[in-house]
């Protein structure tokens, strides 16, 4: 199994061309095994930067700690 590391921030495009921040908890079973926990927040952006910007104030994102797919 691969030990990737899973991006606690996620930016979404939805069809309304809103982005949306997904924040993402992960911890690990006894055996090694990730388990995530996702929370859609209920903000809506009009970019990619905007929503970076509020994970950054909010959850105290740093670069690279951001995922799009």
């Amino acid at each position: 199994m691969s030990k990737s590391e899973i991006r606690p921030f996620l930016i979404t495009k939805d069809e309304e061309g809103n982005f949306r921040l997904t924040v993402r908890e992960t911890r690990y079973n006894s055996q090694g095994y990730p388990l995530v926990k996702s929370s859609l927040q209920e903000e809506l952006f009009k970019t990619a930067t905007a929503a970076k910007a509020f994970a950054r104030d909010q959850f105290k994102a740093e670069p690279g700690q951001y995922a799009t797919k």
